[in-house]
């Protein structure tokens, strides 16, 4: 199998842009490597762990005793050739401080280092699986190249192992062509396994731990079935603006993006913090008036009127505003809201990071039918959750001529896809997290892979969670209430044991822009929701009648100004639409056993924590 392999792949791929062979392309072959034995190849990667095979130090022949030296023959020499004489004839004479003498001898004759091989085990992130390498001491310090986290680059050919191990295969470095050392006492990784707790104060290192490295390969996996699946299905991909002046689910606490706080900084310095005082300020007004009128009179020169008159113009408006602060201070109170003026701003308006990009994107699918879009969402609620970040990647789509069953199928079959495109495509990754985190984790992604998802309304759901009476919940089961993750989980893990998608909630419950059902007392929306994590996906029907739009956006007390754009899209050609955001990294929870989202992220930003 091995030669039929070699004949298959003759040489180990290299990586058109680094001229280096990945590791995947070397371990996870089916034969182990061992079909490229005697190849020549570069191999860059970080040390996971590493060992030191001391060399058996050269057997010296001795040499014959002379009875008289040559005359040529230094005294050095015969001192030399004499040393064991002259070491007994020293410990006679000398009793106890022969150790001291014998010291002296050693230190004009420095013994050398006895050579030895660094077996060093490296990752270069292409995979769960560590190629052995070996690095003669004549090639690099053992002190250098040894230490977790040490980068290397070497050539070197692949050979059979040298040594007693698990190895199919390893690299005997012939040259190293990089190094890069670690300072020992400040890097945050150790050759033990670290919780994932502590690893989140070291972001920026902990992808070159096992877990984390498996855990984002798996996410990027995601990421590329996700716009697969999209562009076999025929959606155009648009991005939609992560500043915007709208907010889009008028539910939501939004992060409010300004320059206006620039200003502030400016005024608190200049207010008494580095010495100046308002009075002081005024003064200088009066200064600066005598100067305008000067050049007024003098008209020589209008570049320096003119910056005069701006001068002049700035300390006038700062003063107002120091002024106006410092009312605010003695009253206790400070600046209200809507006493900021927003024209003065960057764009002129109040301005907000998006928390979704679905109305955005139901203008394009006006234009374009079928749309998605993948990118970062904002929520600036304080709640700490294991679940939900304050920025998260969401991926959000809307169909033209769709109504909310189109909508439920859709995610319904994108999820399916998701769980086994990373069935067949992270075989290596999940059977690591399986065994180094969650052991049921393959388990869970063919229950989605394979199963028809349960569909219940919300009014059913209600029914059947009262009907329960050998579990007592912590919050109250009632109608128009939102469920709690204990309500899901309950639903999807004991009575369905399955995804369960449930439509129809109350109008309260969702955002103003869903479509009122012939009840009025509910909107035509769905939320999937699935085993350990809650709920996946968000969906709806939009509202495509005009009088109802607006009526919503009145009843809920929302600025119509903001919406006016959207609105047109009813006064011009409007169409039924629906479509749903899909939470991507909760999805990673899922296919990894994690518990935490926040190490489901490279970078997470949470309520209290954006370190780097």
């Amino acid at each position: 199998m091995a030669s039929e392999q070699a004949l298959i792949e003759p040489q180990a791929p290299i990586s058109k842009y680094t001229k280096r062979v990945l590791l995947k392309t070397i371990t996870t072959r089916s034969d182990g490597g061992v079909g490229l034995i005697g190849q020549r190849v570069v191999i860059g990667g970080w040390v996971k762990s590493s060992r030191e095979f001391r060399k058996e130090p050269p057997v010296v022949a001795t040499a014959p005793e002379v009875v008289a030296p040559p005359k040529d023959v230094t005294c050095v020499e015969v001192l030399q050739s004499r040393l064991p004489f002259i070491r007994s004839i020293m410990k006679v004479l000398g009793g106890g401080h022969h150790h001291s003498i014998r010291d002296k001898f050693d230190s004009i004759i420095p013994k050398p280092p006895q050579p030895s091989i660094s077996i060093l085990q490296i990752s270069d992130g292409s995979c769960v699986s560590t190629l052995q390498v070996l690095v003669d001491s004549d090639l690099a310090p053992p002190s250098d190249v040894m230490p977790s986290g040490s980068c290397i680059l070497v050539e070197g050919v692949l050979q059979k192992p040298s040594l007693q191990g698990k190895q199919l295969i390893e690299l005997k470095a012939e040259e190293i062509l990089h190094v890069g050392i670690v300072d020992q006492e400040r890097y945050p990784l150790s050759k033990k396994r670290l919780p994932l707790e502590l690893l989140r104060d070291s972001t920026h290192f902990r992808p070159r731990t096992t877990t984390v490295a498996s855990v984002m390969r798996i996410r990027s996996t995601l990421t590329h079935a996700t716009h697969t699946f999209f562009q076999e299905n025929g959606f155009f991909y648009v991005q939609v603006p992560i500043i915007t002046s709208t907010n889009c689910d008028g539910l939501s606490e939004n992060f409010q993006v300004t320059t206006l706080l620039g200003n502030e900084k400016v005024e608190s310095t200049v207010d008494g913090i580095e010495g100046v005082k308002l009075e002081d300020i005024k003064a200088s007004i009066k200064e600066k008036s005598k100067q305008v009128e000067e050049l007024k009179r003098s008209a020589s020169n209008k570049e320096a009127m003119a910056a005069a008159i701006q001068d002049l113009k700035k300390t006038t408006e700062l003063v107002s505003q120091l002024e106006a602060k410092q009312k605010a201070k003695s009253t206790g109170k400070s600046l209200e809201k809507d006493r900021v003026d927003f024209s003065k701003d960057f764009f002129s308006c109040q301005t907000y990071l998006t928390g979704s990009g679905r109305l955005h994107l139901e203008s394009y699918a006006s234009a374009l039918g079928n749309v998605y879009s993948f990118g970062p969402r904002f929520n600036a609620s304080r709640v700490d959750s294991n679940k939900i970040l304050a920025e998260m990647w969401i991926v959000e789509l809307e169909m033209a001529f769709s109504q909310l069953e189109d909508s439920m199928e859709c995610a319904n079959d994108f999820l399916k896809f998701m769980c086994k495109w990373i069935l067949d495509n992270c075989s290596e990754d999940l059977h690591f997290v399986s065994k180094r985190v969650d052991k049921f984790v393959i388990d869970r992604l063919r229950l989605i892979a394979e199963s028809q998802f349960e569909k219940i309304s919300y009014t059913k759901a209600i029914e059947v969670l009262n009907q329960i009476t050998e579990k007592k919940f912590e919050t109250k089961v009632e109608w128009g209430a939102a469920f709690s993750e204990e309500h899901e989980s309950y639903l999807t893990d004991e009575v369905y044991k399955k995804p369960v998608i449930i439509f129809n909630h109350p109008k309260e419950l969702k955002p103003f822009y869903v479509h009122l059902n012939d009840d009025g007392k509910t909107v035509a929306t769905f939320d999937l929701i699935v085993p350990k994590i809650g709920t996946l996906v968000r969906g709806s029907q939009n509202e495509e009648r005009f009088n109802l739009l607006s009526t919503r956006i009145k009843e809920l007390g929302l600025e119509k100004k903001q919406y006016e754009w959207y609105l047109d899209l009813r006064r011009h050609g409007k169409v039924k639409c629906s479509g749903f955001s899909f939470l991507f990294d909760p999805l990673i929870l899922y296919a990894t056993g994690l518990n935490d989202v926040k190490d489901a992220v490279p970078f997470p930003r949470s309520f209290g924590k954006a370190n780097n």
